[in-house]
């Protein structure tokens, strides 16, 4: 009796367990979801991206405050202060907006693994931004020689302020890209691995796309 009552048991046992896990279309349950094991970003991708946010809303209020003063003068800029030179910041945008490509190219080689070649294209890129803050600050130089300065109207005041914040954000791009140059050069990134480009990437793209937004409002407008 023991052995037909253990046999039973046995014998009953799939159909329990069919009860307990009933079939998907008359066949076997699903399979659980696979959960991916690659993250979406890393997290000094969003960190980067998150600061990104904050400076375009501290440099939105900037542009808030400068279009108030500026829609509510009726001469602008004011008598007796010099103009500023469009054609020489001309340039001056024209040698940043290059910076934008040859970081790109920089970034890409690092994923195809020409590392040599990276090197070359962010030496390029410190080059043009520094090229860009020379000349920039050339023409401060002469716009200060001729008269216009921080305290002689709220023109220069908001000239300076706009324009000084970012050449400031321009060189802690510089200071940064120096890092990831030397890190480069040792070969510390990979074609897995390269997220200290990438986000340094992410801030000089955004520094160079933000001056031509500045420069038509401040120096066109």
């Amino acid at each position: 009796m023991a052995k037909d009552s253990t046999a039973r048991k046995l014998s009953e046992a799939p159909l329990i367990e069919a009860v307990k896990r009933p079939g998907f279309g008359g066949g076997n349950p699903p399979p659980p979801p696979v959960r991916p094991t690659t993250p979406i970003g890393s997290n000094a991708w969003l960190a980067v991206l998150m600061f990104l946010g904050a400076e375009a809303m501290f440099f939105a209020g900037l542009i808030g405050a400068f279009l108030v003063f500026r829609l509510g003068s009726t001469i602008w800029p004011p008598p007796f202060q010099p103009r500023l030179p469009l054609g020489v910041t001309g340039v001056n945008t024209i040698i940043l907006l290059a910076s934008a490509v040859t970081m790109r190219f920089a970034l890409r080689r690092t994923q195809h693994g020409n590392f040599k070649s990276s090197v070359f294209w962010l030496s390029l890129t410190a080059s043009l931004g520094a090229l860009f803050l020379l000349i920039q600050g050339y023409e401060w130089l002469q716009l200060i020689h001729f008269g216009l300065t921080v305290s002689s109207s709220v023109y220069g005041g908001l000239f300076y302020t706009i324009i000084g914040f970012h050449a400031l954000h321009v060189f802690g791009a510089l200071v940064w890209l120096a890092v990831v140059w030397a890190k480069a050069r040792r070969r510390a990134f990979t074609k897995q691995n390269y997220v200290g480009l990438q986000v340094c990437s992410m801030y000089w793209i955004f520094v160079v796309a933000l001056w031509p937004v500045l420069y038509g409002l401040v120096y066109l407008y």
